[in-house]
């Protein structure tokens, strides 16, 4: 990797759904084709409580996060591996994870909706939120079997 590729990140949104696996292709792709790194980011919380209580959580939620990403990542960066991808695991909201990692980043990819939500819903709300906030320009990245836009297309 040259030096232009340690500062130029394309920041991804990955959560393991469908959705997510289209935006970490897309991004793997474009930051091939402009000599970027992809900074693929996973956000985790424990699931709310009511009163004293907590809720009961199977496992660390941490580890599973981390190792959702680890197996996405392996399963579509694919053998030749032409880019530079950085795996973070971070707790909190994943929107604001999200756009805090991506300040100062080339683009932030994202699906258009994880694993919550309406299906019919055609942007998922963190996905909504991301679209709004950012700091630097998103692509929002439709799930396979839709109408999408290959990086160098023009759409």
């Amino acid at each position: 990797m040259n030096g232009t590729t340690a500062r130029r990140r394309i920041v991804v949104g990955v959560d393991g759904s469908e959705s997510s696996r289209a935006a970490l292709r897309w991004a793997l792709r474009q930051a091939a084709l402009v000599g970027a790194a992809v900074e693929a980011v996973t956000a985790w919380e424990y699931p709310a409580s009511h009163g004293l209580v907590p809720a009961t959580v199977d496992g660390d939620a941490e580890a599973f996060a981390g190792k959702v990403l680890a197996e996405t990542v392996a399963r579509e960066w694919g053998l030749d591996r032409l880019v530079e991808v950085r795996e973070r695991v971070a707790p909190g909201n994943a929107a604001r994870v999200l756009l805090t990692v991506a300040e100062g980043a080339e683009l932030l990819v994202v699906g258009n909706r994880g694993h919550g939500g309406f299906t019919g819903a055609v942007l998922g709300s963190v996905t909504q939120h991301c679209v709004q906030h950012a700091s630097c320009p998103v692509v929002v990245v439709r799930e396979a079997g839709r109408a999408k836009a290959e990086p160098g297309d023009g759409r």
